[in-house]
């Protein structure tokens, strides 16, 4: 698992610069970007990209955010808010209060190849780029 995690890693910060060239994706955090991967053993691997440290803590507080509420629920971060808003899930359901509960794209559950689940949350560009980049490094990781 170490492997594969850290392969993720790798494919994320290739991947981050042609991300960091559009404007919208740039603005958010000007490149400090976090990953939170958590395992199927519960271990939690995290990563943060950039220089400026504030700015890195608060994305990866935001990507653990993300990460451990897909790990709780199995589903990605603003489908499961609307699924509780919509009253499809009762709020407390998973153990997350309505404070705690985040709306924002960016957390997801990501399949390997053999089938194991690890909850992911990206933290740093718009949330459709976060989820998107999670997406393309797994595919490289799962094509070597």
């Amino acid at each position: 698992m170490d492997k594969i995690i850290n392969q993720l890693f790798t494919a994320i910060e290739t991947l981050i610069p042609q991300y960091m060239e559009i404007p919208e994706d740039e603005c958010i955090s000007h490149g400090n970007l976090a990953v939170c991967i958590i395992d199927d053993q519960g271990l939690v691997h995290g990563k943060m990209i950039g220089t400026n440290r504030p700015r890195l803590r608060q994305s990866y507080k935001v990507a653990w955010t993300k990460a451990s509420q897909v790990w709780l629920t199995g589903v990605k971060t603003g489908a499961y808010e609307k699924m509780v808003f919509n009253k499809e899930v009762d709020e407390n359901a998973n153990g997350i209060e309505a404070p705690d509960l985040i709306g924002w794209e960016g957390g997801q559950p990501l399949s390997l190849q053999d089938g194991t689940i690890l909850a992911v949350g990206f933290s740093g560009f718009r949330g459709v780029t976060d989820l998107e980049i999670m997406v393309k490094a797994l595919a490289m990781v799962e094509q070597v």
